[in-house]
């Protein structure tokens, strides 16, 4: 499947979100607050402020901190909007790498990622330069150990509601979708009392590129200061 699971692997990075809890905390509360602006302040009407919701939840972040990103997003807490951009790059190698960012002062994170990148064998592209290379879909992660015991059962169920791929690597399973069937295989999932240890809509790359050891560490390295920039909220490769 894409490179993005290679890059995002749920078990690899556990360790590095503890690490990282309030890098973490201002992530999803800007998640919160653009999936509000957007579709209200309501989460049983609004799925992808559901899906927010969920992962500040499973990093423990505080009750106050969700609502108040709610409001914020809603308008009845103020500040400044928070905008989603995405900037699209060439990483070493020709690694073609789109950044999704969610900011409320786009000079300052384009300046911040522009460095990020000259700093790590990397430039950036106009619009369109990569984008081009990756399709959009919805992709659930679950570790293995949290699925019911059949397995057929399960996989039935999640193809009749709409998942296109099922896979499974290092003890994880990752279903893909279309992105107007996401909300339905979520919703399923949610009926079987399973729960997603990450799951969203991404860009997951057509075509993968083969790339040596020093290239991998090389974007190792820039996709852990991209993690560390509280304004990057994902990011995709084309890295196999």
């Amino acid at each position: 499947m894409s490179g993005h699971s290679k890059w995002h692997n749920i078990q690899a990075r556990k360790g590095k979100q503890d690490a990282k809890r309030s890098n973490l905390f201002s992530k999803y509360s800007k998640a919160i607050t653009v999936a509000a602006q957007r579709g209200g302040g309501d989460p049983d009407t609004n799925f992808s402020l559901r899906i927010a919701i969920d992962k500040a939840k499973s990093v423990s972040m505080p009750k106050d901190n969700i609502d108040r990103a709610i409001k914020k997003g809603t308008g009845e807490d103020g500040g400044a909007q928070i905008e989603e951009v995405y900037y699209e790059a060439f990483g070493p190698a020709g690694v073609a790498i789109i950044i999704k960012c969610l900011t409320d002062n786009k000079n300052r994170t384009v300046a911040d990622i522009k460095h990020i990148l000259s700093k790590n064998g990397a430039t950036m592209g106009g619009g369109g330069s990569v984008m081009w290379q990756f399709e959009q879909c919805g992709l659930i992660q679950i570790e293995k150990s949290k699925l019911p015991a059949d397995k057929d059962i399960f996989e039935m169920a999640m193809i009749e509601a709409g998942a296109d791929d099922i896979s499974t690597s290092d003890d994880v399973v990752e279903i893909k979708t279309k992105v107007e069937n996401f909300g339905k295989v979520a919703n399923k999932l949610k009926e079987l009392g399973v729960e997603a240890d990450d799951s969203g809509l991404r860009y997951v790359a057509k075509e993968e590129l083969a790339i040596d050891e020093d290239v991998r560490e090389q974007l190792s390295r820039l996709f852990d200061q991209l993690e560390e920039n509280d304004d990057v909220d994902d990011y995709y490769t084309n890295a196999g």
